[in-house]
């Protein structure tokens, strides 16, 4: 018996691919006319260094800073081009450490979850042909399969590590969306409340030396240590 053609509904790949681009598409431009002199402004500094400038421009929007901040964070970590330590230093320095946590946790949460989505739904076929292809995406995948929820809860646990990278491990393997959120919302927790706290230390460096030296050398230990744990050879 021949086997029956799936209606477009039924297995709506081509379609949704489009549907989805066409409203990206459009959300960016709605973006670029409604507030396109903001998020430009807001990202160039949050991707420049100038911390100390980036949180003077946020403060003047009031009470609006925390939804512009978490808006041009979730846009950085989706993009996964650009690192976005100054602006969760700048969350700290306007917010203080607790809320300032917590809007770069979630905004950074958030923009790497997007990215695997898109990472994902638009090049997810490509990325199983390289699967096939590469031993070494292989050992990824099947690892990621089993317990793909531990390795990415601590990689991303890791401080200063490049979030593209893990992003794109994800994307490539076999681990649930669900998995992935869960991972990302662990362990992006320490690794973000570490640069906030490190940032800030940084910028008022002669009140809070003791802290930041302690810290840079957990960092340093926690970094190198798991970093081999994770990407041993075989």
């Amino acid at each position: 018996m021949a086997e029956e053609k799936k209606k477009w509904y039924q297995d709506p790949d081509g379609v949704t691919k489009i549907a989805a681009l066409v409203l990206l598409l459009v959300l960016l431009l709605c973006l670029h006319l409604f507030a396109g002199e903001v998020v430009h402004t807001a990202g160039r500094l949050a991707v420049s260094g100038n911390v100390k400038a980036l949180a003077e421009y946020l403060r003047s929007f009031g009470h609006w800073a925390i939804l512009i901040s978490f808006f041009i964070d979730v846009l950085i970590n989706a993009g996964s081009v650009f690192p976005s330590i100054f602006l969760s230093t700048a969350n700290g320095l306007i917010f203080g450490l607790p809320l300032g946590i917590a809007v770069s946790w979630l905004a950074e949460t958030t923009g790497v979850v997007l990215s695997f989505l898109l990472m994902r739904f638009f090049f997810r076929n490509t990325a199983e042909k390289l699967i096939r292809k590469a031993n070494r995406l292989q050992d990824i995948d099947k690892a990621s399969e089993k317990n793909g929820i531990i390795w990415m809860t601590f990689a991303r646990a890791l401080p200063y590590f490049p979030s593209g990278i893990l992003t794109a491990v994800g994307a490539l393997s076999r681990m649930s969306t669900r998995d992935y959120i869960i991972a990302n919302l662990i362990g992006k927790f320490p690794s973000t409340a570490l640069e906030v706290v490190i940032g800030h230390d940084v910028v008022h460096f002669r009140e809070s030396m003791a802290r930041l030296t302690v810290l840079v050398i957990v960092v340093a230990v926690v970094f190198y240590i798991g970093k081999k744990k994770l990407f041993k050879e075989k």
